[in-house]
């Protein structure tokens, strides 16, 4: 019989010659490299092109990591490692088709949001707690006398499904829309539900390469809300006319393009451009309009809050023409969630001068993502 072989000795084996003469030079080559990164990220301190203490800091921040978080985003933006992130994302998209962690690729020339494909954490105690938030705000508008209604925008994942070419989504976000809404609904909480308005125009509602709706999916909203807002025991003023004018045709820079960290690219090397003839839309007062014309009579009695898709593809315009009033604009770009309603509750435009009635459009990807929830009103002066 043989004798059983022996294990490989673990002793490490010793670098070869030509490791040992090149080991100073990377060393001094990843030296170079840390203190360019540290002198980019103190330049880009100095010169306020960075901020590492986010404006807001509470519990909830702390105990969630959001402000690790906000530090980590922050030094991403300084020189060097921004420029890193730029090539890296443009050889990644170039050699390989990668569009990155936030952006997914559909069919050709269509790009989603990937937070809308992915299911949050404790989505459904989020859900819950954020329908509570609504209903306790409504609570204390009504003790105001403002009237509260909420609109739901659907995913373009949902409306746009013919278009995701093998994207999955998830099948627990089929009825997150209805679900929710009819938590409002037993609350007596007025809610629109736009999935139903946009469903009919499908992909044709949505913009190819941005998260947001484009012209038609936005006035088909516009004209769904006015209608909900008709019904309501209530009339929106300052009445205004309003005329329309079609703009020659031009590009229109997608947000998920940028997302994908692929704006920097020349134009043929990303994903086609859209090409869109937007619409102008111009309102004027009524002949017979107050004398008052600058002053508190003729501000409006509607304030609309919400995100980026209430200030995209001429939304709030449409709305307008729709009911034919002016309405005040306080949506926020990035405001997800609540980012808007704290902003404008927190404004002089709602402490000296609040609406009769409050329209807050909410993302139906906002509907389970984490977050503080409370919203409280300051008392009365």
């Amino acid at each position: 019989m043989s004798a059983p072989a022996l294990p490989s000795s673990p002793a490490p084996q010793p670098p070869s010659a030509s490791s040992v003469r090149l080991a100073p030079l990377a060393g001094v080559v990843f030296a170079l490299f840390l203190a360019i990164g540290l002198l980019s990220c103190a330049w880009a301190l100095l010169t306020d092109r960075l901020s590492l203490w986010p404006e807001q800091v509470d519990r909830h921040a702390l105990l969630e990591g959001e402000l690790t978080h906000h530090i980590a985003k922050e030094l991403a933006k300084a020189p060097l490692p921004e420029a890193a992130a730029r090539l890296e994302r443009g050889a990644s998209w170039l050699l390989l088709g990668d569009s990155g962690p936030r952006v997914r690729q559909g069919c050709p020339g269509w790009l989603f949001l990937a937070e809308e494909l992915e299911v949050p954490r404790h989505a459904d105690v989020n859900a819950r707690a954020r329908a509570q938030t609504v209903i306790e705000l409504r609570q204390q508008l009504a003790a105001r006398d403002i009237q509260l209604l909420v609109a739901v925008v659907p995913d373009k994942s949902r409306i746009a499904a013919d278009q995701r070419c093998g994207l999955r989504r998830p099948a627990a976000f089929a009825n997150r829309v209805a679900d929710w809404t009819r938590m409002l609904s037993a609350a007596r909480v007025p809610v629109l539900d736009l999935t139903t308005a946009l469903t009919p125009l499908g992909s044709a509602a949505f913009l190819r390469t941005d998260t947001h709706w484009n012209e038609a999916g936005a006035e088909a909203a516009a004209r769904a809300l006015a209608l909900r807002i008709q019904a309501l025991p209530f009339q929106a003023s300052p009445a205004r006319t309003f005329a329309r004018t079609l703009l020659a045709p031009a590009p229109r820079p997608g947000d998920l393009v940028r997302l994908a960290g692929l704006d920097w690219l020349p134009p043929r090397l990303q994903t086609a451009p859209e090409v869109l003839r937007l619409t102008q839309v111009d309102s004027r007062a009524p002949a017979e309009a107050s004398d008052d014309l600058f002053g508190d009579g003729d501000l409006p009695n509607v304030a609309v809050i919400g995100t980026s898709f209430s200030r995209n593809s001429n939304f709030l315009p449409f709305l307008e023409q729709a009911l034919g009033a002016s309405v005040g604009r306080f949506a926020k770009d990035g405001g997800h969630f609540a980012g808007a309603a704290r902003d404008y509750f927190a404004s002089p435009a709602f402490r000296q001068t609040p609406p009769q009635l409050l329209v807050w459009e909410i993302p139906e990807r906002d509907l389970q993502s984490p977050g503080p929830e409370a919203l409280r009103l300051d008392p009365r002066p």
